[in-house]
């Protein structure tokens, strides 16, 4: 039987009083690395802020649980206390505050190894961002490569990444892929050996460099429209676009 990390349920969700999530079900089990995938606009951002509690996205209708706890009212820093992470598209710029120090002071306080940190900035040509402020003046490239590098020190047991391949250089795709498979597989407790998450994207580059994942869900205007193989339903976007790979792909479950 499989152990489910997250349920999201019936999600109804609102931003500013426009309707963005419309009847999201979503599950992922234990150990999982799903993908979504979909048209901009049409709410896989606005899924994964709901899922870590961002005030600014309102759940109007139905729950999110995280190991079988309802954590829909949970604020955003109680939801990261409990093990969720998230590396996001734009996320906000600190001043006076170094890469480099905030990965130190998450990774002693999650008993990450440094080591394990700067090797992976290596690989990813990032050491260069260590010794400046938190994403101040970073490309999106660069701002890619910081957010992965603090889920790494963070070891969240869900965590998830909203399009970490937008704005990055077909040559170093596999690099990221290789820190996002470290992300999956790191350990967090003695009960726990591999972490969960999703991987958010809208080219699907990103997942041709980490095959550990086990389904593609498919997001258009707020619901999900099906979900199968990540490998059959990437070769159906490209080839049909979203629309077109709804209508054709072998649908394996009901509409979201």
């Amino acid at each position: 039987m499989v152990v489910v990390s997250l349920r999201v349920e019936d999600l109804w969700v609102e931003v500013a009083g426009r309707s963005v999530l419309r009847g999201v079900n979503l599950e992922v089990g234990e150990g999982e690395l799903v993908a979504l995938m979909g048209p901009n606009g049409s709410g896989k951002s606005s899924l994964l802020h709901a899922i870590m509690g961002n005030p600014k996205y309102r759940v109007v209708r139905g729950r999110i649980e995280f190991r079988g706890r309802d954590i829909t009212g949970l604020s955003p820093d109680e939801r990261a206390r409990i093990g969720l992470g998230i590396a996001m598209q734009m996320p906000p710029r600190l001043k006076g505050i170094r890469l480099g120090d905030l990965l130190e002071r998450i990774a002693r306080m999650r008993g990450t190894s440094m080591d394990e940190v700067l090797a992976a900035a290596r690989l990813m040509r990032a050491e260069k961002l260590l010794d400046r402020d938190l994403h101040e003046g970073f490309s999106g490239g660069e701002i890619k490569r910081a957010e992965l590098l603090l889920l790494l020190a963070q070891r969240p047991k869900f965590f998830m990444l909203d399009e970490p391949d937008s704005g990055v250089d077909v040559e170093s795709l596999p690099h990221l892929g290789e820190v996002i498979r470290r992300i999956h597989s790191s350990r967090n407790d003695r009960a726990f050996e591999r972490s969960s998450g999703i991987i958010v994207t809208h080219t699907g580059s990103i997942l041709k460099h980490v095959p550990s994942v086990n389904r593609t869900f498919i997001l258009i205007n707020g619901r999900i429209r099906c979900f199968g193989d990540p490998g059959a339903i990437l070769e159906d976007v490209e080839r049909y676009g979203f629309e077109g790979c709804v209508n054709c792909v072998l649908v394996e479950g009901g509409e979201g």
